[in-house]
């Protein structure tokens, strides 16, 4: 009686999982996507201002783009295997009270 009560629980846990999976995913791009304006600012910058110093706020702004993206990938990563740790849970759950998975 009480094995329906935890098979919607592993099926929420799934579906918990899934979910993380794609906002992980999201927030990848969303960083992607900033480096990236990060990086045409960093090229148009000397057509858009006449200055001696543009060629250093291009070179910072360079800069900023390959941080932003190295701290997308890494986070991107980190999160990745903290998912992977997660889920081996949830699949040890099924596995000890003999529900099979869908994925």
């Amino acid at each position: 009686m009480n094995l329906p009560q935890q098979s919607d629980l592993v099926i929420r846990e799934n579906l918990a999982i899934q979910r993380t999976i794609m906002s992980n995913q999201t927030t990848l791009l969303a960083f992607i996507r900033t480096s990236m304006y990060f990086l045409v600012a960093g090229l148009s910058i000397q057509n858009l201002i006449k200055s001696n110093y543009s060629i250093f706020i291009s070179i910072i702004l360079f800069i900023l783009s390959f941080l932003i993206l190295s701290v997308g990938i890494l986070n991107y990563f980190n999160h990745k295997k903290k998912i992977l740790i997660n889920q081996n849970l949830v699949d040890l759950r099924e596995d000890s009270i003999g529900i099979k998975s869908t994925n």
